[in-house]
């Protein structure tokens, strides 16, 4: 049987697919948003920083509420797809 740690990556791991399959390819995503907020915020946003934003949102939430799994699960989601993006052609200007 697997470690209570291993189980939660797996469940990280099939949430990441959901969104996938609903939203599309997270590294479009974020870049979809980080033009937005750049015209928003009037300076360029990459997506790689889209993504470290919303990390620093789930983290401020467990800091309110350690116990909040779906916030858990979003820090390993992002953190996931942080490394993703980094490695893709379009983050090479951030």
């Amino acid at each position: 049987m697997s470690r209570p740690a291993e189980q939660f990556l797996k469940h990280v791991a099939n949430v990441i697919a959901e969104r996938g399959s609903e939203y599309g390819e997270a590294a479009g995503s974020m870049a979809a948003v980080a033009s937005r907020w750049s015209v928003t915020l009037g300076r360029e946003i990459t997506a790689a920083q889209v993504v470290l934003c919303l990390l620093d949102l789930k983290l401020a939430r467990l800091a309110h509420d350690p116990a909040h799994e779906d916030s858990a699960v979003d820090v390993c989601g992002y953190a996931a797809l942080l490394a993703e993006i980094a490695n893709t052609p379009e983050a090479e200007g951030h």
